[in-house]
């Protein structure tokens, strides 16, 4: 706006009197979520014997109520899940020192199920990497071969789970973050249904493809997991309607292989980052699960290779937006954690020359494609997340599950000093079957499925939004091929 002289002089009478408001918001209370176990310690942090994996940054004890479905369950918070009293780091040095006063939804429902938390994870900086290398923390090791990186970005999440320090924990996902994790350190991991799991109080990059679920060592557990988690938080902005299913019980029993459609997506293999043994291991995976009596077919979505384009234009201005709204945002009525914007807001100004490369990047492409072409292709790309939503309804309506490779490669060789531009590379090469799901939002889980040269391979099985039960009975049953 150019303002005359006139202008300026009626808007600075007029302002003094509208200040009044945000005089009086500062002289009320509003209220936050009640912390209902508030016995607890701030934890420490672990020497390297205790966590040879550099899995943890943070270890507590946060006793739940003793009974549920969690009981006896020791739980690890991926560290962008707030835990009140206990430092928050994000995997960054960006935010350092700073310490929620709530407790997130998820945290307070797996504790009213009897869950124990007892360690915050080590996670890629700031959530933007699928590879594992880009903490401040340090990098998290393979469970399965040193040498090599557990992925991201839920690094800790999937390795401590894998080599039993937890058993079981949370992890974020915005692009196969806890997919890919899952699928590199030979573990389960499952993206519920966009909304099924509330997302307050958890730090994400973009309201519209955001999602928290479970790890574990079996589907079983996972399913455990998702019962205590799901379901709607009047003060989660993102939800609407959300309709639950018994998934402990789904799963209780082994499902019928012969009970199964299972259709194996052409797009999904052959990739230009696919490894020959990870495509091979997979099908044969499925071999055995058509062998088992399951009915496998092919299927043929070929809008799935547009996913990670379409991903791309999403996330990139969905995470400058989020940024740029103080890691919260406008987004509608819910909750909105005042400490969190607080502490964030001032980070990113005073801390934006720590950004891990790939915030850099994505921060500078969000601002010059929002300026320049008007956020044109974020607003393109959502209509096409429709379309692509739609083309995998029509083909799941004949189908009760897609299947594909996890990732297309197995787990990236750690590299002593990476450049940047192999950081960037790095992080996001194993996306394009992940990151389609994550914008469309269907139910995505991964199971391992055997080895390729001594590493685990990840087979994921996609079912119809809100279907997470037949997602999680797909992924029982290919677990029982492969035990």
């Amino acid at each position: 706006m150019d303002l005359s002289e006139e202008e300026i002089e009626e808007l600075a009478a007029v302002i003094p009197d509208l200040l009044g408001a945000y005089e009086r918001i500062d002289e009320l209370s509003a209220s936050d979520p009640p912390v209902r176990y508030p016995d607890r310690e701030s934890g420490s942090e672990p020497t390297a014997d205790e966590d040879p994996l550099n899995a943890v940054i943070r270890t507590c004890t946060v006793e739940g109520s003793g009974s549920g479905v969690l009981e006896e369950y020791d739980v690890g918070l991926k560290d962008n899940v707030s835990l009140a009293g206990v430092e928050m780091t994000f995997g960054s040095d960006v935010m350092s020192g700073y310490v929620p006063e709530i407790d997130a939804t998820i945290v307070t429902r797996m504790l009213d199920e009897g869950a124990r938390i007892t360690s915050k994870l080590n996670m890629e900086n700031l959530a933007f990497s699928g590879s594992g290398e880009m903490s401040a923390y340090g990098h998290v090791l393979n469970p399965h071969d040193r040498d090599h990186l557990a992925g991201g970005s839920s690094s800790g999440s999937a390795a401590a789970v894998a080599d039993g320090t937890v058993d079981v924990s949370i992890g974020g996902d915005q692009a196969g973050s806890i997919r890919i994790p899952a699928a590199w350190c030979g573990v389960v991991g499952h993206k519920p249904t966009h909304g099924l799991v509330p997302y307050t109080g958890i730090l994400g990059l973009g309201r519209s493809f955001d999602h928290t679920g479970p790890l574990a060592r079996s589907v079983r557990d996972c399913a455990r997991v998702l019962e205590a988690i799901a379901g709607k938080d009047p003060l989660d902005p993102r939800q609407g309607a959300v309709p639950t299913q018994a998934y402990a019980d789904a799963v209780a029993s082994d499902p019928d292989p012969s009970d199964l459609t299972v259709g194996v997506l052409e797009e999904g293999f052959g990739h230009e980052q696919s490894e020959p043994g990870v495509d091979g291991t997979v099908e044969e995976a499925l071999d055995d699960l058509a062998d088992a009596g399951a009915t496998v077919t092919e299927v043929s979505v070929p809008m799935h290779l547009d996913g990670l384009p379409i991903w791309n234009g999403i996330a990139n201005e969905g995470t400058t937006a989020t940024i740029n709204g103080e890691g919260i945002g406008h987004f509608g009525n819910g909750y909105y954690d005042t400490d969190l914007m607080a502490a964030f807001a001032e980070a990113r100004r005073e801390n934006a020359d720590r950004y891990p490369p790939t915030i850099k990047l994505v921060a500078t492409l969000g601002e010059y494609l929002a300026e320049e072409y008007h956020s044109h292709y974020y607003a393109k790309a959502q209509n096409l997340s429709l379309d692509l939503a739609s083309a995998y309804d029509e083909t799941l309506a004949d189908v009760d599950v897609l299947a594909m490779p996890t990732t297309p490669q197995t787990a990236h060789e750690r590299i002593p000093d990476p450049s940047r531009l192999q950081i960037l590379e790095r992080a996001v090469n194993m996306l394009p079957n992940t990151a389609p799901f994550d914008v469309t939002g269907h139910p995505a889980i991964s199971i391992p499925a055997g080895t390729s040269d001594g590493l685990p391979v990840g087979l994921m099985f996609v079912g119809e939004r809100f279907d997470d039960a037949t997602v999680l009975q797909a992924g029982r049953a290919l677990e029982q091929r492969v035990e």
